[in-house]
């Protein structure tokens, strides 16, 4: 079957809902997350195939040069065929293309690979306060 790839593509909240809690582990809770990505996000790419919503990550920015990741999570069935690489390599481009010159990404340790080796961050210092 073949994967697309949509900036900004439209989705249903519902199939957003249901693919972030079966990434994240947690439960499908209604959230309109639509309202939330139109208000806070550059852009955002959808990963479908067959017209269903597979993969899915966020872009957010400060409305300058800085543009961050987040919530990129591929269906379970979908993983480990390249889906989550894709979407990383759209939302670069597409930040590149906004204008933004930096892209950040926060990740837990087993995610290192991925984003370092796989999708070409590099390691910087951060900081973080838990709230």
């Amino acid at each position: 079957m073949t994967i697309t790839y949509e900036w900004r593509g439209d989705f249903g909240n519902a199939a957003l809902d249901a693919l972030h809690a079966e990434g994240f582990g947690g439960p499908a809770d209604g959230t309109d997350r639509r309202s939330r990505l139109e208000r806070h996000s550059l852009g955002w790419v959808c990963a479908r195939e067959d017209g269903s919503l597979i993969g899915f990550v966020n872009v957010l920015w400060d409305g300058g040069v800085h543009a961050f990741l987040l919530d990129t999570v591929v269906a379970r069935n979908h993983r480990s065929r390249g889906v989550g690489a894709a979407l990383v390599a759209a939302a670069v481009e597409e930040a590149r293309a906004a204008g933004c010159a930096w892209l950040h990404v926060d990740f837990e340790e087993h995610l290192r690979t991925f984003y370092v080796d796989v999708c070409g961050f590099r390691v910087t210092p951060a900081g973080l306060i838990a709230l």
